[in-house]
């Protein structure tokens, strides 16, 4: 195994912590995705997964088929924002299978969700990136100690990605400048 991907110790407390902060992210921009394709619940099923899992579920089938479905969801919308959304959800139920390998690019599953979300309410509000700055901010305020811990564990995120992947690069940055005490 390369230097670079070193096993991280990873309980199932942490995975559902950070499940629980993915869902948290993916939730607050569920609406978006509600609004474009109303009768469409598999984006709110991922979530709702996700939370399941994070209060004490398996980590299981659900997850997998839930994630798969939000999406599919993603490919049926009218608009980039609600694809975005979707692809928060899907990102949320995706949080579960967070691998313990060192890698950067494991980081897109602690703060994908996040970054989907926040790109998800810019293009909501017209491409502002001041609204995905903000939801980058209430995703800071969301994360505990724990989903802290847990990414300072792994390499800081990976370069590349288009503006979610500088979102994501903004969550990481200011996550890890965080001194939390639990």
């Amino acid at each position: 195994m390369a230097e670079d991907e070193y096993e991280i110790a990873l309980s199932k407390q942490d995975l559902r912590e950070v499940t629980a902060f993915a869902a948290a992210c993916a939730e607050a921009v569920l609406e978006v995705f509600e609004a474009d394709q109303p009768d469409d619940s598999r984006p709110r099923d991922a979530v709702e997964a996700a939370l399941e899992f994070a209060r004490g579920g398996e980590r299981g089938k659900s997850l997998r088929d839930t994630a798969w479905a939000a999406l599919k969801a993603a490919k049926s919308t009218d608009t980039a924002a609600a694809r975005e959304a979707a692809w928060a959800a899907m990102s949320a139920a995706g949080a579960a299978y967070l691998h313990p390998l060192a890698k950067a690019t494991q980081v897109k599953h602690i703060l994908g969700a996040g970054a989907h979300a926040a790109r998800a309410a810019e293009l909501a509000a017209g491409r502002d990136p001041g609204v995905g700055a903000e939801h980058v901010e209430r995703a800071v305020h969301r994360a505990t100690p724990v989903v802290v811990d847990v990414l300072k564990r792994f390499p800081a995120a990976p370069d590349g990605g288009g503006r979610v992947g500088e979102l994501i690069r903004m969550l990481d940055a200011d996550l890890r400048s965080l001194t939390l005490t639990e």
